[in-house]
């Protein structure tokens, strides 16, 4: 739009002609917005607000009287406050290239001053102490210019050919460069043990390496015996299994033919003895109860040829008595008793024989047991008073 300004964001636009600024400046400022200027009427011009640089190279006489040679770098700009930029506008706006020249003037003439009140020592080791010293003491020269200071670098501090600042320094390199020794021999020796422990792990790996490869070379081999050993022990176990096999089959068909022959033959013959042993117990049972019914058969026909011999017993025990003197004390009573004794010795005899007679085999014939009778009987008929002696009958 014509007519219409903005200023960039790092610049101030002066506006001079018709109103004054603030404090009776003889132009408006105006920053971060545009304004319209009327053309013919108005002028417009623009102040950079950006940093700028300052070297300083000035040569100082220290509090000592040593001379020394201090290089700095001063970064500035104009304040961003109204009445910093009037300020600088009144006084660099046709030039502002003079804002870096008259700043470092003003920081050389303070610098030497203050490096004037300070010792080498006091300059080497406390360089930001002198800084903020130049710092403070320009502070307000700079804002009466409307200048702002960011920071002060001292960048170098030389002494020339004196060579005071190395001579200050050379107890301090003496001792650095002993460290510095001590540290490169310490350095050196655990290098070397480094390289010791080094040698000795290679070593070490180089022998435990050594071991595996003999214990991998001897288990190849024992690999390698095992698989040509392998094969005769495996056709020695399948025949050592094949006899086994052999073996049990040949136990199995003794077993089955031993159960066979036991069926076959053993059975039988026990079954065949068995039956025997039982026809033989049946046949000595038979033989027993035979004998013993014959046994009773013989006690029944002797008892009853004893009985039926009893009259003669008697007769011939009565016949003793024929030519006896007997006297008879009590008349028939007395008679009756000789009869009755005679009976009575009868039964005796026949007692007698039974007891003979069983005592004897029981397989006798009936003939023979009957003429035992008889000679048993005959024996007793002539010996039984045989005295023809006199019988007193009570």
């Amino acid at each position: 739009m014509l007519g219409y300004r903005v200023p960039a964001p790092d610049e101030a636009m002066l506006i001079s002609g018709g109103r004054r600024g603030l404090g009776g400046a003889p132009f408006r400022v105006v920053t971060g917005h545009g304004k319209f200027v009327l053309p013919v009427f108005r002028k417009t011009r623009f102040l950079t607000l950006a940093m700028c640089e300052a070297e300083v190279a000035e040569t100082c006489v220290t509090r000592q009287g040593i001379v020394l040679t201090v290089r700095a770098v001063i970064a500035f700009k104009v304040g961003n406050d109204t009445e910093s930029i009037v300020n600088a506008g009144q006084r660099f706006l046709s030039d502002q290239d003079q804002m870096s020249v008259l700043t470092g003037r003003i920081f050389s003439g303070h610098l030497r001053s203050i490096i004037g009140s300070m010792t080498v020592e006091e300059i080497v080791t406390e360089r930001q102490k002198l800084a903020t010293e130049v710092l403070e003491t320009s502070k307000t020269e700079m804002a009466k210019i409307g200048l702002i200071v960011d920071s002060l670098q001292i960048q170098s501090i030389d002494d020339g050919e004196t060579g005071y600042i190395s001579a200050m320094s050379a107890p301090h390199t003496a001792a650095i460069q002993r460290q510095a020794q001590i540290a490169q021999a310490q350095a050196t020796q655990a290098s070397v043990e480094a390289q010791q422990e080094a040698t000795r792990n290679q070593a070490e790996y180089a022998r435990q390496t050594a071991v595996v490869q003999a214990q991998y070379s001897a288990e190849v081999d024992r690999a390698q015996a095992e698989a040509a050993q392998a094969g005769p022990l495996a056709q020695a176990h399948a025949q050592q299994e094949v006899l086994l096999a052999q073996t049990e089959l040949a136990e199995r068909a003794a077993q089955l033919r031993q159960q066979q022959l036991v069926a076959e033959i053993v059975k039988p013959a026990e079954a065949d003895a068995e039956r025997i042993r039982v026809l033989a117990v049946a046949e000595a049972e038979r033989m027993k109860i035979q004998a013993a019914a014959a046994a009773s058969y013989d006690r029944v026909a002797l008892d009853r040829m004893l009985i039926d011999q009893l009259p003669q017993i008697v007769k011939e025990a009565a016949s003793g008595l024929a030519g006896a003197n007997v006297n008879v004390l009590n008349g028939a009573d007395g008679l009756g008793e000789i009869a009755a004794g005679l009976v009575g010795q009868g039964l005796t005899i026949l007692d007698s024989v039974r007891k003979n007679l069983g005592a004897q085999d029981d397989d006798a014939h009936q003939s023979g047991r009957g003429a035992e009778i008889q000679r048993y009987l005959g024996g007793k008929s002539g010996n039984d008073h045989g005295d023809n002696g006199p019988i007193d009958i009570k």
